[in-house]
């Protein structure tokens, strides 16, 4: 009896540490996501018959299964409880999509995730951070993220957010609302352009990237000036410079090292097209 006495404290402990481990492992406890925020999240990131939405972290698969049965979008449901995923595709069957998604037991660290248009998650600010250079490394430029309550910290901010109420969950959570995060995938743009303008100037660009925050410079006949406006979303950049009199304003798209838009010209009647080629790149910074 002693002898099972002295073991009870270590097997508490055991227990505690399996749980904690869970946690880590997992990115929190089961916890169900409301209907009404699925719907707002699928929502924010606009999804379509021609989305593959991947979730990590899955649970009852809702999120991927409403996607399938409203949207038409495939999907994949990621989670480490055999039992839910298991509950998650007897429900796509059920619910006549299976033939679209799929749900599997694995580490959210070691799934692949580059199929993914959309990307939704619901799991711990820990895992979050600790997901982030993945999420950021392995989706393709223009991918929306979205994320129910938590974020990815301030290092990589989200380009959009809503909070709403949301009664029910006061009773698991403590607080009656959700706030749901939008993030878009940015390109990968850091390094040195040489941007030609159709019948015109040729411009050296210099950009510095932080996850989507850009810094830079531009040298146009021997004279440096810093651009204005600078952003990227997804695969989409714009930005403005002094030109002579007036402000030069550029848009456009990137693909890979290539880039090309228009501008708009001080003075011009029209808009002009421009190219772009990146001659030196340069590492984007994610700490």
């Amino acid at each position: 009896m002693h002898q099972v006495m002295r073991l009870l404290p270590a097997l508490a402990l055991a227990g505690a540490a399996a749980h904690a481990a869970d946690i880590e492992r997992t990115g929190g406890p089961y916890v169900p996501t409301p209907q009404v925020v699925v719907d707002q999240m699928l929502r924010m990131a606009n999804v379509g018959e021609n989305d593959f939405v991947v979730d990590l972290g899955s649970g009852d698969g809702v999120i991927v299964l409403t996607a399938a049965k409203q949207f038409k979008a495939g999907g994949m449901g990621v989670d480490i409880d055999a039992d839910l995923v298991k509950r998650s595709n007897e429900r796509a069957q059920k619910l006549g999509v299976a033939d679209r998604v799929l749900f599997v037991q694995l580490d959210v660290f070691k799934t692949n995730i580059s199929r993914a248009s959309v990307l939704t998650l619901y799991l711990l600010p820990e895992m979050m951070v600790k997901l982030r250079s993945k999420v950021f490394n392995e989706l393709k430029p223009g991918v929306r993220v979205v994320s129910h309550d938590y974020h990815f910290g301030g290092e990589w901010l989200p380009d959009d957010s809503y909070t709403f109420a949301v009664p029910e969950k006061e009773a698991v959570t403590g607080v009656p609302s959700a706030t749901v995060y939008l993030w878009y995938v940015p390109a990968k743009i850091a390094g040195t352009w040489q941007v030609k303008v159709d019948g015109g100037e040729t411009y050296q660009l210099t950009l510095k990237q932080h996850f989507q925050n850009l810094e830079g410079s531009v040298t146009v006949g021997g004279k440096t000036v810093r651009p204005q406006q600078l952003a990227l979303h997804g695969n989409d950049f714009s930005f403005a410079m002094p030109d002579g009199t007036g402000i030069a304003r550029f848009s456009g798209r990137v693909k890979d090292d290539a880039m090309e838009g228009t501008v708009e010209l001080p003075g011009a009647k029209s808009s002009q097209h421009w190219t772009a080629a990146r001659t030196v790149a340069a590492k984007v910074m994610i700490d």
